[in-house]
């Protein structure tokens, strides 16, 4: 109850800060707030606008402290940060290399937001994530499935990995550059510590392998 109360203190003062940070500093978003129902879009203006306005920023490779600690604040909503490695989606002709004259699209992170919502020892977040898909010499096709991920982990030697959540959107390509956006909801994880929450970031990245269905279930044999 205390741990509530003063986390709920802590995101009226921070509204404040966000206000003047929301377009610098790297893989931020909104501070905690309420969660809200699923969804996803194929444009910055709709599903991702109404979550969280102008409370985006420019998407990063690097995580950063989050800007809107206050000194009341007991816990942070974690910064956003693009996995090493995953942050770009080339897709190539079948059977040739996703580069050249053989390149059908690719995918970039350009923006990104987050809110956090802590009820019962619990802590529920939302990541939205702002993109484009540019066709490459090959073409694109009409639509482009946009598989990505979300990861909650614990920087550190090593680091742990504390869940983690594949998410995917589907893009009708509106020319050669179009953009899109999508929400990943209900990323919940245990409320850490004081000491633990300095060290969490939310990983993103684009993830091919979230495409490929889960393999089925074989029946028991008897």
């Amino acid at each position: 109850m205390a741990g509530d109360r003063r986390l709920k203190r802590a995101a009226v003062a921070a509204l404040a800060v966000a206000a003047s940070t929301a377009l610098s500093g790297c893989g931020g978003g909104s501070m905690f707030g309420s969660s809200g129902g699923s969804s996803s879009g194929s444009s910055f203006g709709s599903r991702f606008s109404q979550l969280f306005g102008s409370k985006s920023q420019e998407a990063s490779t690097a995580s950063s402290p989050s800007t809107q600690a206050t000194e009341n604040s007991d816990l942070t909503c974690p910064s956003v940060a693009i996995r090493f490695g995953a942050s770009t989606l080339s897709v190539g002709l079948p059977g040739k290399p996703a580069s050249g004259s053989d390149l059908r699209y690719q995918g970039t992170i350009t923006r990104t937001a987050r809110d956090c919502n802590l009820q019962g020892g619990q802590i529920t977040a939302r990541i939205g994530i702002v993109g484009r898909i540019i066709a490459g010499p090959a073409g694109a096709p009409p639509t482009v499935d946009v598989p990505m991920r979300v990861a909650v982990v614990e920087d550190g030697a090593p680091e742990k990995v504390i869940t983690t959540k594949a998410i995917r959107t589907t893009v009708t390509m509106e020319g050669e550059n179009t953009e899109f956006s999508l929400v990943a909801e209900d990323i919940t994880y245990p409320t850490p510590t004081e000491t633990a929450n300095d060290k969490y970031v939310f990983y993103i990245g684009f993830d091919p392998a979230a495409l490929k269905p889960e393999p089925a279930r074989g029946r028991k044999k008897k």
